[in-house]
């Protein structure tokens, strides 16, 4: 592979401008810029949780959503271009039943937190969710992939069902909302 970053300031970005991939100059602050940064931001809290023991599993399939991530932010950068397909979201919704199954029913609203690396997953959600809201908004104006969409919906369900398997994994419950 040649080498892609040689220089990693460019001062093209000073005047609050950047590139997309295709070359095309927009405003930092677009709502497409919005969308790729809350994806980077997404996807370097899902590193943040691979830091944490985890299980191995749980491991590989967050390492695949990051790619997916990743894939996101391509088509994201280059306006029309698709790289996602209905199969990733198929991938979540499989990783998403198989963790549930093993979780005791939910009847009540939990808190966020519990141990380290579901606080994190819990974080992580919530980025997603603000991820995908910026990406709803996006499609108001351009067109995107609806894979994209459902992928990042799918996902921040994840990222709950998620954060309470690593409670579960660390023997720490879920604090449920006591309501007033």
């Amino acid at each position: 592979m040649a080498d892609r970053l040689t220089h990693i300031y460019t001062k093209t970005g000073d005047n609050g401008e950047t590139s997309l991939g295709n070359g095309q100059r927009v405003k930092k602050n677009s709502v497409r810029v919005e969308c790729l940064g809350s994806i980077d931001e997404l996807n370097s809290i899902i590193g943040l949780i691979l830091t944490e023991a985890v299980h191995e599993k749980i491991k590989t399939t967050l390492t695949e959503i990051q790619h997916d991530l990743f894939n996101i932010g391509g088509e994201l950068s280059i306006p029309s271009h698709k790289l996602l397909d209905s199969q990733r979201v198929d991938f979540l919704e499989i990783e998403l039943d198989e963790m549930n199954q093993k979780l005791p029913p939910l009847k009540e609203f939990i808190l966020p937190g519990g141990s380290k690396p579901a606080a994190l997953a819990h974080v992580a959600r919530t980025v997603c969710r603000r991820a995908e809201r910026n990406c709803i908004n996006l499609k108001e104006i351009e067109e995107i992939n609806s894979s994209s969409l459902y992928y990042l919906n799918r996902l921040s369900d994840f990222l709950f069902v998620l954060a309470r398997t690593l409670n579960q994994e660390n023997n720490v419950p879920d604090t449920l909302w006591k309501r007033s």
